[in-house]
């Protein structure tokens, strides 16, 4: 059934033929398709999904984080992508280690990019390499800390 889904879904067959390699996983849940790709494959992989034609994937309509404290790989950085064109999403999922919570941006490829990236940043200090201004959206600029980490004191730092 898994199998059937994927190969209804062009953006994963054409990722396929394309860079097989990439992929690290495919699931297929809900109707929902997410691709899961190594950090090194992001920004080549998401310039695919947005030029190729055939594809149109021009709409970033979120970037979403999964903190799995404490398990590793603790983070789960998702991009929920879609392509008005042909009336169909994906998700573009990345895994990252506690100690090595750096991506590299995508604001050359979706501009709406730069304010997730920031909010991103702002509250669980993920890292994007490349963002024109990667600063604080939304606490204080001497706000200490990430809020929406798990590991994040309830009652904040003292």
């Amino acid at each position: 059934m898994e199998a059937e889904a994927n190969e209804k879904n062009l953006a994963v067959q054409k990722l396929r033929e394309r860079e097989p390699q990439t992929i690290a996983e495919v699931i297929e849940s809900r109707g929902e398709t997410t691709v899961v790709l190594a950090r090194r494959d992001l920004v080549r992989i998401c310039e695919f999904l947005a030029q190729d034609q055939s594809l149109a994937f021009t709409f970033l309509s979120d970037i979403t984080v999964v903190d799995r404290f404490p398990m590793e790989p603790r983070f789960e950085v998702n991009y929920q992508l879609l392509s008005m064109q042909r009336r169909e999403r994906v998700r573009i999922k990345v895994r990252l280690s506690g100690a090595d919570a750096v991506l590299p941006s995508v604001t050359g490829i979706w501009p709406t990019a730069n304010w997730h990236e920031r909010e991103i940043f702002d509250l669980f200090g993920i890292r994007f390499e490349g963002h024109p201004d990667l600063t604080r959206i939304l606490m204080p600029d001497d706000w200490e800390g990430h809020p929406m980490r798990k590991d994040y004191p309830v009652e904040g730092y003292r």
